[in-house]
């Protein structure tokens, strides 16, 4: 079925909550999009087999998010619909012509009987859960693994986050190795086969996904997830380091062979699909006529993404896609393609996860590195430039008069919390034009976000709106640190509440009991799955011989 254009331009095709639940049973490109902010749509609830892409940043990230102009889109917010109906216009603006809105939205879904899910990034959370479940994954509780550790055991703690989070805190002592570089590199950093290996991290999904990781690929330790990661280490009162970095090195002669072969074995278990540049280019020229979505995904670390990757591929570390599959490829049953060093042992792993999860249809790239490749960090590409707005550089700024102008930070809650221009309000950009009679005055406002590409688009619309001045700080609040100016922590009355963005409970006032909360959720998304019923997790047979099975 495929969604067709309305007949008017002020109306969109609708659909029922019960016939989108069936939509979402079939193997056909499909992208389920909640335009709440981000906050809102992990407390509030979503739909299981959706992606968050809020409204307020639909220019910056629906190009990469969902690279198919054709693609069927499905839009809802909470049930007003104003919400969906804006972001779908949008979305015709930007040339999209498959878009359809989910009739009375996440309101109608819950009234049908259908669940809601809270929480961020709740695809890759409860696949954690799932493969915990099915694949019995063994583990340790942190007292008995401090109780090792205080004793000198031969016991190694692997952490699975990325670096920055692992500098953020981390378990003294600790390896990083952050999501697929466990397998990469977990031979040069656990030389030793009698070494009791425990995989952390600061909740439960990427120690559960990393131990079971590196079960399936054979390595010859006994392997164990820490049971309620970081949480559980607070809870029983033992402290962690923070600003130390202990990345493994990365893999040479027999650590890197014995690398290989665990990529061989998950190749064969996992059925992966290798190609080569040959069928990339066909799968280019369907994506070029509309046919079939591609997502080119580079799975290495961000250091060596820089230093050349695949022309047009984004940077996505292995571990965080699989968690967060959502922030990266809101179409699913599309064609995702994943980027490697020659070896494809992180491809390999980051493939066998995405396989069982059964998002979209996976392939590695073979030689992707030979050739022509592009240098430095992933570019921003918005689906349209911004507007040419009206500007105020950091020094006019600065000259005005006390009071001469109301600056409204458009950045997320949590970047102005850590430090924002002085007197500035957070607003959400969404929400501002609804907003405007109550932001107090009739002196300019100048609008502000990370690098003011954000806020000309928000100028731009609030423009109509209001008879002040609307200007935009050339280069935002970036060019302002150029600048040398200071920043501050101390919050102005807030324009609208901070409702943007999903906050970890380490983030909570009373940490330990949001800890529990967080921790007793995730342990329940198994019975909230098999209550569900629309995910279509699959397991496979431990010696590969047999076709994967698709979980009830």
């Amino acid at each position: 079925m495929t969604i067709a254009n309305a007949a008017s331009s002020d109306a969109f095709a609708t659909i029922t909550a019960r016939d989108l639940r069936e939509r979402l049973k079939n193997y056909d490109e499909l992208a389920v999009i909640d335009v709440r902010d981000g906050g809102v749509h992990s407390s509030e609830g979503h739909i299981l087999l959706s992606a968050s892409l809020p409204l307020s940043h639909l220019e910056l990230r629906a190009a990469a998010l969902i690279p198919r102009l054709a693609t069927d889109i499905v839009i809802y917010d909470g049930g007003s619909g104003e919400l969906a109906k804006r972001a779908a216009h949008r979305l015709r603006e930007l040339g999209y012509g498959h878009v359809a809105l989910l009739s009375g939205g996440a309101q109608a879904w819950k009234e049908a009987g259908y669940e809601l899910f809270t929480g961020s990034n709740v695809v890759g959370k409860a696949f954690g859960e799932f493969a915990e479940h099915v694949y019995a994954t063994p583990h340790i509780s942190v007292q008995e693994a401090k109780k090792r550790i205080d004793a000198g055991e031969n016991i190694v703690v692997l952490d699975s986050r990325p670096e920055r989070e692992f500098l953020n805190f981390s378990i003294p002592g600790a390896i990083d190795l952050p999501g697929a570089e466990l397998v990469y590199r977990f031979h040069a950093a656990v030389p030793d086969p009698e070494t009791l290996v425990v995989i952390n991290c600061a909740g439960r999904t990427r120690s559960i996904i990393g131990a079971q990781a590196l079960i399936n690929a054979g390595v010859p330790n006994k392997v164990v997830s820490l049971a309620n990661g970081t949480m559980d280490w607070l809870i029983e009162g033992y402290e962690l380091q923070s600003g130390k970095a202990n990345l493994a090195r990365l893999p040479t002669g027999a650590a890197l062979e014995a690398a290989k072969a665990s990529a061989e074995r998950l190749k064969q278990r996992f059925e992966l699909q290798f190609i080569d540049r040959a069928a990339l280019a066909g799968f280019h020229q369907e994506a070029a006529e509309g046919r079939r979505s591609l997502y080119l995904l580079d799975v290495r670390g961000q250091a060596e993404y820089e230093a050349g990757h695949y022309p047009g591929s984004r940077w996505a570390a292995g571990g965080q896609l699989v968690q967060q599959v959502g922030e990266w490829v809101a179409t699913q049953n599309s064609r995702i393609v994943l980027i490697d060093s020659p070896d494809h042992v992180r491809a390999s792993i980051t493939a066998s996860w995405l396989a069982q999860i059964n998002w979209a249809d996976v392939f590695i790239l073979k030689e992707a590195l030979t050739g022509a490749v592009e240098l430095g960090p992933e570019p921003s590409r918005p689906a349209i430039h911004p507007p040419q707005v009206d500007t105020i550089d950091v020094d006019a700024l600065l000259l005005l008069d006390p009071g001469g102008a109301t600056v409204l930070d458009l950045d997320t809650s949590v970047a102005h919390k850590a430090g924002h221009i002085p007197g500035s309000r957070f607003a959400i950009r969404s929400r501002l034009a609804d907003s405007l009679a109550s932001i107090g005055g009739n002196c300019p406002l100048v609008l502000t976000s990370t690098d003011g590409v954000l806020a000309a688009f928000a100028a731009a619309e609030i423009a109509g709106h209001t008879d002040r001045d609307v200007r935009v700080l050339a280069g935002g609040s970036a060019a302002w640190r150029a600048a040398g100016l200071p920043l501050v922590t101390e919050i102005a009355e807030p324009v609208h509440p901070f409702e943007d963005l999903w906050l970890t409970p380490y983030y909570a006032k009373d940490r330990f009991a949001a800890f529990r909360e967080y921790l007793d959720w995730e342990i329940g998304l198994v019975a909230q799955l098999e209550r569900d019923g629309t995910s279509r997790f699959r397991v496979f047979p431990a010696d590969g011989a047999a076709t994967a099975q698709a979980a009830e």
